[in-house]
């Protein structure tokens, strides 16, 4: 008996197409409608903040130039990547990221945890030109970033936008903004950016589970 209605829906192309459309929105509506409610209870640490001025800048010549295209800034949790690049990624980090730069791909190492493991002369060779200081890179140089300024003006704005997207820059943060870039480059900025990424904002490990041994 079951199997006859069944075969009714399977003949009619109508009843079959409202079917499927009914468990794709029950399905869909079960596996993001979490995901919305999450972002909306995501809070920073606090440990983590927004963008400065130039750091802010430098994000935005890291997304404009495509590092993220070769570039990841997710750990996973899989030991041969903790190993590698530290605690692996939580959501919180990136509450300040618009757009995000998890990235898909890596061409070249995660920078999740990148900030403080070189030093700036070492991020701007690699930036001016990546085979001085790693002869087998296969990453353009960008040595027009050593002559572009940065515009104040461009910063402020950009940081209002992100205020009433919910980042807490204050008035005066956004009146210091054009001083805080004053006689920057782009290159300084995007390694400003770079040296920020996982300092600071990485989650304390767990500790280490007791052997269990007797005294």
């Amino acid at each position: 008996m079951a199997y006859r209605h069944f075969e009714a829906i399977e003949k009619h192309a109508g009843l079959l197409g409202i079917g499927i459309a009914i468990m794709v929105s029950l399905g869909g509506l079960a596996e993001i409608t979490p995901l919305f409610v999450e972002a909306h209870s995501l809070k920073a640490p606090a440990n983590v903040h927004p963008y400065d001025p130039l750091r802010l800048a430098g994000k935005d010549v890291y997304v404009r130039e495509g590092c993220y295209l070769c570039h990841s800034q997710m750990i996973r949790a899989l030991r041969f990547e903790t190993q590698r690049y530290g605690h692996y990624s939580t959501a919180e980090e990136s509450v300040y990221d618009r757009p995000f730069q998890w990235g898909s791909k890596r061409t070249g190492p995660d920078l999740a945890r990148v900030g403080g493991k070189y030093s700036d002369d070492w991020q701007r060779m690699h930036l001016l030109d990546p085979r001085s200081v790693v002869p087998q890179s296969n990453m353009p140089g960008y040595p027009w970033l050593a002559k572009a300024g940065i515009d104040g003006a461009d910063i402020q704005a950009r940081m209002r936008v992100l205020r009433k997207l919910g980042d807490p820059y204050s008035d005066a943060d956004i009146a210091a903004a054009p001083e805080a870039v004053k006689g920057k480059t782009e290159m300084d900025a995007l390694i400003a950016y770079l040296q920020g990424l996982g300092i600071k904002n990485e989650p304390t490990a767990a500790a280490p589970a007791s052997d269990g041994g007797a005294p």
